[in-house]
């Protein structure tokens, strides 16, 4: 629950309430927890808070159950039990549902939320991939070298196309960027088939997701943004992928709004232990960067995961709200666990630490809020508040009707494929198969005398060339002896040497010709 004076109710303790301070909200948060300790009803009780406070939030809902955001809910004896320990007055706000647009990034569940290859980019898709060293820098120079061409990679076919025309074009790049080999494009080629086998191929293309939609509000509250996760997380690298591009375009596109009475928008990264599972070193120090800095764009982020051990040293003291549930302690490990949670508190003389969290009942939890200078407060055993919406998941019916009712119903339910790198490689390999045209100008006179001869015609040619020398010497003799006045005899044997002599050049011809075109095919 939200007041101005006070800030956003979370839990009570027997020393009151303890509230997030409306200014320290963007300093971000952990809920940690074993499975069934109430994390999280935490999380919608923080939910609601930001909501009443007119903060939009960003949530993943694993089994559903956050669904009930969208409802009203009721007394139960539950409530009814635990209310004199948050109003002893009796409850002075009614029960009531926040605005929800719900999001799935298969599009089954709430409407589609789509990313292009490029907006993801080659470090995250790498990761996605789970490509090496040497596969990830050729994934890098395809990008690059898309960029150079000013091919738009929007979707997983773009993609392959571009692999595949720098696999067939790599001699002219490898100088400029180094080797790029047929087996390691073959490898990510196999890397991207098992994504699309994933259903990843309707994450990437177009319309992608307006950052802008995450920010909304509607009747002065806050609207909560629940992604369907129940199926996406069967895929954790594609589910934490997916979580950390949507951090990494608010990162980018947000401009600095310093600090605020209140965050412009909260993100509660639930699971967050599949974030760094896997995670690079670079990309860890990515993420360390943007989760430092986006807090000055007005955003805050919220882990909620089962250990404190699950998030990285250098990211967990950036956390300064935090809601620690119970933990089991049966085995060593387990108690060196409970050991580090409890450290991570500002000590309370009035109990151990680390004995409180084994102790703890469902719906307890050892809280620890930033007070007005941003230091943390002493650690309180507490009681977290109860939601004044539906606890539990709604009907498929339900929500059903929410998507519809939605003011972004239909803005991303149809996919747009515009001309990109796929279309624009096809194209360009179609074109060079086509035969070569003559020149309109050409005449078929030319276009026949500029053909080459084949064998058989320029045989054809000698004979004709000799046979006419030979006729033309018969003639000539036969003249030239006939204004002489040579007899018949002598007549005769000078023709007969015309003609051995014209024989023996049109064969000296034939010959030549022949050797020519023989030779010069043997040498092409």
């Amino acid at each position: 629950m939200y007041d101005k004076e006070h800030g956003l109710y979370i839990a009570h303790c027997p020393d009151g309430e303890l509230s997030i301070v409306g200014k320290m909200a963007n300093r971000h948060g952990l809920i940690a927890g074993a499975t069934g300790t109430g994390k999280t009803v935490s999380l919608q009780v923080m939910a609601e808070s930001f909501c009443q406070a007119g903060v939009p939030c960003f949530m993943a809902d694993m089994k559903g159950d956050l669904s009930g955001i969208s409802q009203a809910g009721k007394m139960s004896s539950f409530i009814e039990k635990r209310l004199p320990d948050f109003f002893p007055n009796g409850l002075n706000q009614d029960f009531q549902p926040c605005p929800v647009r719900f999001f799935d990034v298969y599009g089954e569940q709430g409407h589609p939320m789509r990313a292009t290859v490029s907006q993801m980019g080659p470090q995250l898709l790498s990761r996605l991939l789970g490509l090496n060293d040497t596969q990830d820098g050729v994934l890098n120079i395809v990008f690059r070298i898309a960029d150079e061409r000013g091919l738009l990679i929007l979707d997983l076919k773009d993609l392959r196309s571009m692999l595949d025309w720098v696999a067939k074009n790599a001699r002219q790049y490898t100088t400029k960027y180094g080797n790029i080999s047929t087996q390691t494009v073959g490898a990510i080629q196999r890397s991207l088939l098992q994504l699309e086998d994933q259903g990843a191929d309707r994450f990437f293309g177009e319309p992608a997701f307006d950052i802008a939609d995450l920010m909304q509000t509607e009747g002065g509250k806050g609207v909560m943004s629940v992604l369907a996760a129940d199926k996406l997380m069967l895929q954790p690298k594609l589910y934490s992928t997916f979580l950390l591009w949507l951090l990494s375009e608010l990162y980018s596109t947000l401009p600095e709004v310093g600090d605020l009475p209140l965050p412009r928008l909260v993100f509660f990264f639930d699971e967050a232990h599949m974030l760094f599972d896997g995670t690079s070193k670079a990309l860890l120090d990515k993420i360390e960067q943007v989760i430092r800095l986006i807090r000055s764009k007005g955003v805050g982020i919220y882990f909620v995961t089962q250990n404190p051990t699950d998030i990285p040293e250098v990211i967990l003291g950036q956390l300064g709200n935090r809601v620690q549930h119970a933990l089991r302690a049966y085995t060593p490990k387990d108690q060196k666990a409970v050991k580090t949670a409890a450290d991570t508190f500002r000590a309370n003389p009035d109990f151990k630490t680390d004995e409180a969290i084994t102790q703890l009942e469902t719906g307890e939890a050892l809280v620890s809020f930033l007070d007005e200078k941003g230091a943390p407060t002493i650690v309180q055993r507490a009681r977290v508040l109860f939601p004044l919406s539906q606890i539990g998941a709604i009907t498929a019916g339900q929500r059903d009707t929410i998507i519809r009712q939605s003011g972004i119903y239909g803005k991303y339910d149809t996919m747009i494929d515009r001309v990109s790198a796929y279309e624009i490689l096809t194209g360009e390999a179609e074109e060079a198969q086509l035969p070569q045209e003559t020149d309109e100008t050409e005449t078929p006179q030319k276009a026949q005398k500029s053909k080459k001869p084949g064998i058989m015609g320029k045989v054809w040619k000698a004979v004709l060339t000799a046979v006419t020398s030979t006729v033309a010497a018969i003639l000539g003799t036969w003249v030239s002896d006939k204004v002489q006045g040579k007899t018949t005899k002598t007549r005769t044997s000078s023709t007969g040497r015309v003609v051995k002599n014209a024989t023996s050049a049109a064969t000296r011809t034939i010959t030549r010709e022949l050797t020519r075109d023989i030779l010069g095919n043997l040498v092409k």
